[in-house]
């Protein structure tokens, strides 16, 4: 294995992953990886085997105590044969002393916690098709833009478990989709979502609000966004209920779940207005 190197990826290579991660049948955002890189630049891991890409993974630092593992693949024909684990060796060490995060699917969620991670809760993605027709944007919804950024950041520490403004900055920039919050009587941000393009359709993530009413008037005016008969998706946290039903109030079917784990304690976040998380790749 003295031909096999891991290096930090440059933002082209970060393209590889990304189509990787479509052949898995994850769904990766059209333009994820640009947005993604911006996050941490040098949380982006390649394995090479003789100067061929064989495996990637991602450690993204957010703040100086949290860190959100990701990308975590090997091509099919070289795994088993031990290069993954040097891969999620270097991504630890890279967020060593971190309370560290990730999405296990269900056939690796016991070797997670063998690593020392535990499960926090279910993330379960909805499948739909969005039929309904056009409206008007509402006055109380806006374009993220116009909202100043230290009000979104704030608001979105409520939902997450550090600070990611570098990330932000550009989420909420979308090429294909919309980024939108939401204002109350005293201007102030009482929600947020965003929809981007997706492999197989649009993604919806985040969508963060004060309540049930919030959520889906949000969520709405994000799918006005899309083309009538698109295919959305959607990973929602299991124990907020009120995500449940709303999911089911568009007739989505579940298609797709996960963990989110931890190696420390499960980050205090408020649940009940986390109605889609914002991936399963970057937290």
């Amino acid at each position: 294995m003295s031909n096999y190197v891991i290096r930090c990826m440059t933002r082209p290579e970060l393209d590889i992953a990304l189509a990787w991660a479509k052949l898995e049948g994850w769904r990766p955002g059209v333009h994820d990886a640009e947005h993604f890189y911006t996050a941490d630049p040098n949380g982006f891991f390649v394995g090479l085997l003789d100067d061929r890409p064989i495996g990637c993974i991602s450690g993204v630092k957010y703040g100086d105590d949290f860190g959100f593992i990701g990308f975590y693949i090997v091509k099919p024909e070289w795994r088993n044969q031990g290069f993954g684990i040097r891969l999620w060796q270097t991504a630890m060490n890279y967020l060593q002393g971190r309370n560290i995060g990730l999405d296990g699917v269900i056939e690796q969620q016991p070797n997670y916690q063998k690593s020392g991670f535990h499960i926090a809760c279910r993330h379960v993605r909805y499948q739909g098709t969005y039929s309904h027709a056009e409206a008007a944007l509402a006055t109380d919804i806006v374009e993220i833009n116009a909202v100043p950024f230290e009000q979104l950041l704030d608001y979105d520490r409520r939902y997450f478990p550090a600070p990611r403004a570098e990330f932000l900055k550009s989420w909420r920039q979308q090429k294909q989709g919309a980024a939108l919050a939401m204002l109350s009587a005293e201007n102030k941000i009482s929600g947020y979502g965003v929809i981007r393009a997706c492999d197989g359709g649009f993604r919806v993530g985040p969508l963060f609000a004060n309540d049930y009413s919030d959520a889906a008037r949000l969520l709405s005016a994000l799918l006005n966004r899309i083309p009538r008969n698109s295919e959305f998706f959607i990973d929602i946290p299991e124990p907020n209920r009120d995500a449940l039903r709303l999911v089911a109030d568009y007739g989505m079917e579940a298609v797709f779940e996960t963990a989110r784990m931890y190696t420390q304690n499960s980050p205090d976040l408020d649940l009940t207005g986390l109605f889609a998380v914002t991936s399963l790749e970057l937290g």
